[in-house]
């Protein structure tokens, strides 16, 4: 019997531990920190052995196969250890991959992925394809590789699950656009990210797909000193008619294989020009998977906005409350910046990642009336923006959305975009999402109660 141990008893872990528990592994999972309740449960409900608080360091020597969290680094002194003994580590992806002959349409890159992967998913079920989400949205691969299978899955793959990936294949694999983000993982090279990003291309058959965006510089010119094993399409928001999607005027065009499928973007349900890509990428896949132009059209105008992506919460006394709390880098902040009218109230802050401010300096002099940091250590993010606009520096949401409080003016725009990640004050970028939208829910509960 294969003893399994798991590393980390998030939503990756228990989704190792439900599939190694269905194969008849002798599972056992191990987690530095607490466990939530639900995990616990989980695990009692499975049988499952499991330690938290710490690593029994012996006892987790002894495995024949350890599934690691992604977010644990390739640096912990326990993993060094198993590597060094022989010992293979890998991502709950690649376990899943090992026990399921399912097709998989993966998409990665540092902006607009979960966008994409839950595009590209409304598309294929509008399409009548039998297909599951996973992978950094939705549910682990390997939980549902174990309960619930399906002929295809649409997977959204970080870099760190990438970087636990040796065996694994994707059928079609998007690339959406790589910018410097987590260079603190990476030792403050953008070079060894962008080589985790096209782990995504291991193990490609020419009859597979890679589908990647044109109009990023780092993308464009890894491509071409790379060795591209699988046919490639490409995208751009020019008016390119060389590549496979493109735009002509309001009109969003893909090609493939001879077919040509075309669209107002104005048809769209999600808008601005980082949104055009990732229709552009989530269509090329599609139209490969068999989805006919009618049901392209119409996933496209009923696909729902994603939770805290440029999510408008509401409108109180005249200003507009922007919930993006998933941009946690540069690019996805300037996209959002782009985006949204000014005046802008912008907060922003947390645990930087090495980023590089430079890129969001005028729009921030253009549309920003004043920059509200939060975060535990704002002093980069105030001395980067000091000199644009106004910065004030508070130390969690509360005291924010007090500054938002007294600044604000009908006709403002609070745009939480806030360019870093979420784990100095949040638990993730969804818990600092669902607290604005509580806060901004209050104040419209207070502005209903009031006489008008």
């Amino acid at each position: 019997m294969m003893k399994l141990v798991i590393l980390g008893g998030g939503e990756s872990g228990i989704g190792a531990a439900r599939l190694g528990s269905r194969l008849g592994h002798a599972v056992f999972l191990s987690d530095s920190g607490p466990l939530t309740g639900g995990a616990r449960h989980a695990l009692e409900e499975m049988q499952v052995e499991f330690e938290e608080g710490g690593h029994d360091a012996r006892r987790v020597m002894q495995a024949d196969l350890v599934v690691k969290s992604p977010g644990i680094p390739d640096t912990l002194p326990l993993v060094v250890s198993l590597r060094a003994a022989g010992v293979e580590v890998i991502s709950e992806i690649e376990f899943a991959g090992r026990h399921t002959d399912a097709a998989m349409y993966c998409i990665t890159g540092s902006n607009g992925k979960t966008t994409t992967t839950l595009l590209l998913y409304h598309l294929l079920r509008r399409g009548g394809l039998d297909v599951g989400l996973a992978g950094n949205v939705g549910h682990s691969l390997a939980a549902r590789v174990a309960t619930d299978p399906h002929a295809a899955y649409v997977v959204e793959l970080s870099s760190f699950q990438l970087d636990g990936m040796s065996r694994f294949h994707c059928d079609t694999a998007i690339l959406t656009n790589i910018t410097p983000d987590h260079l603190d993982r990476y030792g403050g090279r953008f070079e060894r990210y962008v080589d985790s990003k096209f782990r995504v291309l291991q193990n490609a058959r020419p009859r597979d797909l890679f589908i990647y965006g044109t109009d990023c510089d780092a993308v464009r010119e890894r491509v071409s000193r790379t060795r591209i094993v699988p046919r490639a399409a490409r995208f751009t928001c020019h008016d390119d008619p060389g590549q496979d999607a493109w735009m002509s005027g309001d009109r969003l065009l893909a090609r493939h294989e001879g077919r040509l499928f075309s669209i107002d973007r104005r048809e769209i349900s999600i808008q601005g020009r980082h949104n055009m890509y990732n229709a552009q990428a989530a269509v090329l896949a599609a139209m490969k998977a068999g989805v006919g132009d009618d049901d392209l059209r119409r996933g496209l105008a009923t696909f729902p906005p994603v939770e805290h992506r440029l999510e408008r919460v509401a409108v109180v006394n005249g200003v507009t409350y922007i919930n993006d709390s998933k941009a946690t880098n540069v690019d996805s902040a300037l996209y959002a910046l782009e985006s949204v009218p000014p005046p802008v109230i912008w907060i922003a802050g947390g645990t930087d990642k090495g980023n590089d401010y430079a890129a969001l300096k005028a729009l921030a002099r253009e549309k920003v009336k004043l920059l509200v940091c939060m975060g535990v250590d704002n002093a980069r993010l105030s001395r980067e923006f000091s000199g644009t606009t106004e910065v004030v520096d508070t130390r969690g949401l509360d005291e924010a959305m007090a500054v938002v409080a007294a600044r604000v003016v009908p006709g403002d725009t609070v745009l939480l975009s806030p360019c870093c990640a979420s784990f100095d004050l949040f638990r993730n970028y969804e818990d600092r999402g669902r607290q604005f939208k509580e806060k901004v829910m209050n104040l419209t509960r207070q502005d209903n109660g009031r006489d008008h």
